[in-house]
């Protein structure tokens, strides 16, 4: 297995970065997009409202790899063409801003009632207390689902070589066609989103205790 994985070691080096990319871009864009969802689905303006509760509906409740073909294979139906990374890091966000905002609703109104009413005591308006008091308690309630959605992205990204974007698991189809070698390429390359994911494992833990010890 070691030789297969030095014969492979540079296709994978890239595909490694293609992967890490993806995964991190789809989650901040994520997190932006999902945070203006949370948003419109605690909003008192009823449209608003069930926009947000469709969006989510529609992106928790239909698979990723559906959503991914749609836009790389259904889009140029309609003159809107997009290359494959673009493609899969748009369905990655699209999805994973669904899953997000559920969780930074629920970070959100975790946050005590009392907090937004003394907040408004000393004149501090909604988008003050929104950003200053409310947001960074809901963040540290919201951590460890965040966390474990990071993970999963990670790992999404694999489907992300339907539309020939070359991450690790299109480098494992490739290299076990050219080899015939399919089971020791796909546990090299299980191995090593193993690898990625064990990392941000130890990073979330310690930014929990990091916060938990700040803000006990």
């Amino acid at each position: 297995m070691m030789d297969l994985f030095l014969r492979a070691q540079p296709l994978l080096e890239k595909a490694v970065l293609v992967t890490l990319g993806l995964g991190f871009g789809a989650f901040f864009l994520g997190c932006v997009l999902g945070l203006l969802i949370a948003l419109a689905r605690i909003s008192s303006f009823r449209p608003l409202r069930w926009f947000a509760f469709s969006y989510v509906s529609v992106f928790r409740g239909t698979p990723l790899l559906i959503q991914i073909l749609l836009i790389y294979f259904g889009l140029p139906s309609y003159g809107i063409v997009i290359s494959p990374v673009p493609s899969a890091l748009l369905a990655l966000t699209l999805f994973a801003a669904a899953y997000l905002s559920e969780n930074f609703r629920s970070g959100i109104m975790a946050v005590d009632k009392g907090q937004w009413e003394a907040a408004w005591a000393m004149g501090m308006g909604y988008w003050k207390t929104l950003l200053r008091i409310v947001l960074p308690q809901a963040f540290r309630i919201a951590l460890p689902t965040l966390g474990s959605r990071l993970i999963g992205l990670m790992k999404d990204t694999s489907l992300a070589s339907t539309v020939t974007v070359v991450e690790l698991t299109r480098v494992a189809e490739q290299m076990g066609a050219t080899t015939f070698r399919y089971m020791e390429m796909f546990l090299i390359v299980g191995a090593i989103y193993w690898f990625i994911n064990q990392i941000l494992t130890i990073l979330q833990t310690w930014l929990e205790n990091h916060l938990s010890k700040r803000y006990a």
